[in-house]
């Protein structure tokens, strides 16, 4: 964990400093492998989005790579994940074929919902993902209902909740904290913080600036982290996710990242000045990695290349599957709905 990330106990004793670890070059180029095929999506996405080729909102992940990378290097495979509507990355980093994920961007019944859930309502039950979910704050009660069944079943699974920086404002968030605090439940809330929440800055929309403090008051052990580093980020899910497996009840994490884009494709990004994007793109968790790679001499620049030809490849493939896939049929629009298959509002 780097100087900036430290942890609070819930009696508020002093937090502790660690070294970070020395990573392998098989969790470098993970972590190099994951990012560049996020943001290479995500690039593909926001070009197919101004092309029309889908429609509804469209919310891109570009800058933010490292939070994930870093957290599925840290988690175990039957371990949950619950976010909100910038949700294309997570199916991505969890396993879902990216042309299954592009599918669903097209509202295709290949996609990994059937088409049905689109850009912000992405879903994989058999690599755990919850969602994707469009309400702002809504996922934080359901991930912390996930952990609570986790525990009432026995198991020893760590729920991962993220939110964005805006959504801490909701009232869901204090009820659901308290809750998960008085019954010990096994979640790692995530503060996916850009800043910006939908255009304004945290410091105009909250009298806390520090957000990871939020967990305090309950006494829920808390912590900030910069979300520019996959060490940092692998290293802070490692700790939370101890705590929580031991028992001790949730963990909350700030991850400062930056969103390259506005908040969704329609945002211009007028309300931050150019000069601001530039000097986070100079801390860009994908070139912090690549050069780690080639100051190793783990790869050359032209395996770096020939990566990046590769994942290109795989975008271009899963774009022409999506393109070639069928909408659902019209019968679809009942099936899903409700478990009991013959519920009484759904007639032939």
């Amino acid at each position: 964990m780097s100087d900036q990330t430290t942890s609070r106990t819930r009696k508020g004793s002093k937090p502790k400093q660690q070294q970070p670890p020395a990573f392998d070059k098989d969790t470098y180029l993970r972590w190099y492998g994951d990012m560049l095929l996020m943001r290479r999506f995500e690039e593909k996405a926001g070009q197919l989005y101004t092309q029309q080729k889908f429609g509804g909102f469209c919310h891109l992940y570009i800058g933010q790579e490292a939070i994930l990378a870093g957290m599925v290097t840290a988690m175990r495979k039957d371990d949950r994940v619950i976010t909100a509507y910038r949700d294309h990355a997570h199916p991505l980093v969890l396993g879902t074929p990216s042309k299954e994920v592009m599918a669903e961007l097209y509202g295709r019944i290949t996609g990994s919902s059937k088409g049905k859930g689109g850009s912000m309502h992405y879903f994989d039950k058999e690599r755990n993902l919850f969602g994707g979910h469009g309400i702002v704050g809504a996922q934080i009660a359901l991930g912390a209902g996930l952990a609570f069944a986790d525990k009432y079943r026995g198991g020893d699974q760590v729920t991962y909740c993220f939110m964005g920086d805006g959504a801490v404002r909701q009232g869901i968030l204090h009820e659901t904290f308290n809750m998960a605090m008085l019954w010990k439940l096994p979640v790692v809330f995530v503060i996916e913080n850009n800043d910006y929440a939908m255009g304004t800055s945290v410091e105009r929309t909250s009298n806390v600036h520090e957000l990871y403090k939020l967990g305090l008051s309950y006494e829920m052990p808390a912590a900030p982290v910069n979300g520019m580093r996959c060490e940092d980020v692998h290293q802070a899910f490692t700790d939370a996710s101890a705590h929580v497996r031991s028992g001790e009840g949730p963990y909350l994490l700030e991850i400062k990242t930056y969103r390259y884009r506005g908040h969704s494709m329609s945002d211009p990004g007028t309300y931050r000045k150019k000069e601001e994007v530039e000097d986070y793109k100079q801390r860009d968790p994908l070139e912090i990695v690549r050069k780690k790679l080639l100051a190793e001499n783990w790869l050359s620049e032209a395996e770096i290349e020939a990566m990046d030809a590769e994942v290109k490849a795989e975008v271009a493939a899963a774009v022409k599957f999506a393109e070639e896939s069928p909408y659902p049929p019209l019968d679809e629009l009942y099936i899903d709905v409700y478990k009991q298959k013959d519920y009484p509002f759904i007639k032939d």
